[in-house]
């Protein structure tokens, strides 16, 4: 490009707050222990003008924490497409989650939703595949639901790993109660957080400051859609890894704080 210079073209200058959470995996993906692998994510970061920009002290136990979440996310939904080949994965408020190009079984469907500005940062970054579509749509206004084009028959999963941490426990609460309205047999794996994650010890273990903070969060869920047959939390602090260890022997004698202290996957189905 006559010009222009040839090394800026390289580069993607991703918003900040867009780019964090890809670039902890990008690290992750460069651990010899690292928990996950997302080469998508270490090529899109090597571009980013921002990259440097994420490094804060606490960086590296923020990495754990994010990476171990996003495990256990990747594991639910590889149950899920292992038990269902077929079926519908609907991942809400993503960002520049890989999450699809990891898990993607030749088979399954995808739906992305998310803002126009983070869906089009998708676009630049991202390939394209017929079985994977974008929505746009936010957990503010869940008209997107309205557009979806899923056939009865097929199993649904709906995925929401980050966004929700942004949300007061109203709009959580919303949320829950439209896919549950919207779908009358579907799966969710979401991840919500406790209680105490603005503690001094929740804040050593890796939490920000989140909008909300769940005591009994499967009690909560229950409440909001009496008709789930199944909800089960899953704790980051649980997952068999070394880098857990202080925190596992710190748990192991004070119990009662095992789902407050961090955020936790939650799955449900009704």
């Amino acid at each position: 490009m006559k010009g222009q210079n040839v090394s800026e073209t390289r580069h993607f200058n991703v918003p900040a707050k867009l780019l964090r959470p890809l670039w902890f995996r990008s690290r992750e993906s460069l651990l010899d222990d690292g928990i996950i692998y997302d080469p998508i994510a270490a090529y899109a970061c090597r571009r980013c003008h921002l990259a440097s920009d994420c490094i804060t002290d606490d960086s590296d136990q923020r990495q754990l924490l994010h990476a171990t979440l996003t495990q256990i996310c990747d594991l639910q939904v590889k149950h899920f497409l292992d038990t269902h080949p077929d079926g519908w994965v609907i991942n809400v408020g993503a960002g520049l989650d890989t999450r699809f190009y990891r898990l993607d079984n030749g088979r399954c469907h995808w739906v992305e939703v998310d803002t126009d500005e983070n869906l089009v940062w998708r676009q630049r970054l991202f390939h394209k595949s017929e079985r994977y579509q974008l929505c746009c749509g936010s957990l503010d206004d869940m008209s997107w639901l309205q557009s979806l084009s899923i056939p009865c028959s097929r199993p649904v999963l709906v995925v929401c790993e980050q966004a929700l941490l942004d949300r007061r426990e109203n709009r959580i609460a919303h949320f829950i109660q439209s896919i549950g309205c919207y779908f009358q047999h579907a799966r969710a794996c979401l991840v919500l957080a406790g209680d105490l994650t603005t503690s001094p010890l929740g804040t050593r273990m890796g939490c920000e400051r989140y909008q909300h903070g769940l005591k009994r969060p499967a009690q909560k869920l229950l409440n909001w859609l009496p008709w789930m047959h199944k909800v089960s939390l899953l704790s980051p602090i649980d997952q068999h890894c070394r880098r857990w260890a202080k925190w596992q022997r710190v748990l192991a004698k004070l119990p009662v704080y095992r789902y407050r202290l961090t955020p936790n996957v939650v799955n449900l189905e009704w």
